[in-house]
């Protein structure tokens, strides 16, 4: 079972992370706001490093689920959590607007990061399906799902790194 001091401490920081982004959308904004990169390289980068401390980390979170160490409802509340964190990196992409050579990258890892928002998404429908108890027909035709997002998302990503100028 995994320790309660390490999932609450995950969950802390990952409460933390999804507060300071929702501020950001509570506050209002006297016009539209727009997010200024001027640096699309290290922007890219930054939020690649952060996509892959997410993915690592709900990955091992599902082992986790799948192993028994959590409960499905304890993986479905950190899975929440991560999915609002990749929903503000998404509304962040939307407003950036980058330069002419950077729009293809920029839109391949958006495109990455809706995948990977699925992939959790899918996720959390499995941790249901263990939670109901459900047929393994069903559980198996979910797990091949997330399976095939995980790849989907790699492979946007890829795209993404390829079509940087």
């Amino acid at each position: 079972m995994a320790s309660k001091k390490g999932v609450v401490v995950t969950v802390i920081i990952l409460a933390v992370i999804t507060g300071s982004s929702f501020l950001f959308w509570v506050i209002p904004q006297e016009t539209e706001s727009i997010f200024v990169v001027s640096d699309y390289e290290n922007y890219l980068d930054g939020v690649k490093k952060i996509h892959e401390v997410l993915q690592e980390s709900i990955d091992d979170e599902f082992k986790n689920l799948l192993d028994g160490k959590i409960t499905p409802d304890e993986y479905i509340g950190i899975a929440e959590v991560t999915t609002s964190q990749v929903t503000a990196k998404i509304s962040e992409f939307v407003t950036s607007k980058p330069s002419e050579p950077w729009q293809e990258s920029y839109i391949s890892y958006m495109d990455a990061l809706k995948k990977f928002n699925s992939y959790i998404v899918e996720t959390k429908i499995y941790a249901n399906l263990i939670k109901d108890k459900s047929d393994q027909k069903e559980m198996t035709e979910i797990f091949q799902k997330i399976e095939r997002l995980r790849d989907e998302t790699k492979e946007l990503v890829k795209k993404s790194d390829s079509m940087r100028p």
